[in-house]
């Protein structure tokens, strides 16, 4: 290496990995939960989460999984192609956002009408606008 590469490198900041997101096995996750439960004195489940190096983000989330019985049949998602639960599950979403969106337009179009009769009441519309002609 150069004198003029040392003085290059020298000056650059050191440049960190890209940090590698951590997966947490169900098990790790059930045993951090189990231990959170027996937490009974202020400030013992804080200390839990500093010593696992964890947030209060992580045990709000496991719970939730717990609850809905995923901690059972956790494991990491795979790629490929999607089962057919990943299907009914993409499905039902779909449904729901298109009922909410059904419910908007239905909202939408009845501000619309509203609209024309109050511009209809204050004589904003004309008789072009009202046979449905555009200017």
């Amino acid at each position: 290496m150069s004198i003029q590469d040392t003085l290059i490198h020298a000056h650059d900041p050191e440049v960190m990995p890209k940090a590698e997101r951590r997966k947490f096995s169900a098990e790790y996750k059930r045993r951090i939960l189990e231990e959170s439960d027996r937490c009974t004195e202020p400030g013992q489940i804080g200390a839990l989460l500093r010593r696992e190096g964890l947030y209060s983000s992580h045990l709000s989330t496991w719970r939730q999984q717990r609850e809905q019985g995923l901690l059972e049949v956790l494991s990491p998602k795979k790629r490929g192609r999607q089962g057919q639960d990943e299907v009914e599950k993409e499905v039902v979403r779909l449904r729901r956002e298109n009922e909410r969106l059904q419910a908007r337009l239905e909202q939408a179009e009845a501000v619309i009408d509203v609209q024309k009769k109050l511009s209809r009441l204050l004589g904003l519309v004309t008789e072009e606008s009202r046979s449905g002609r555009r200017a």
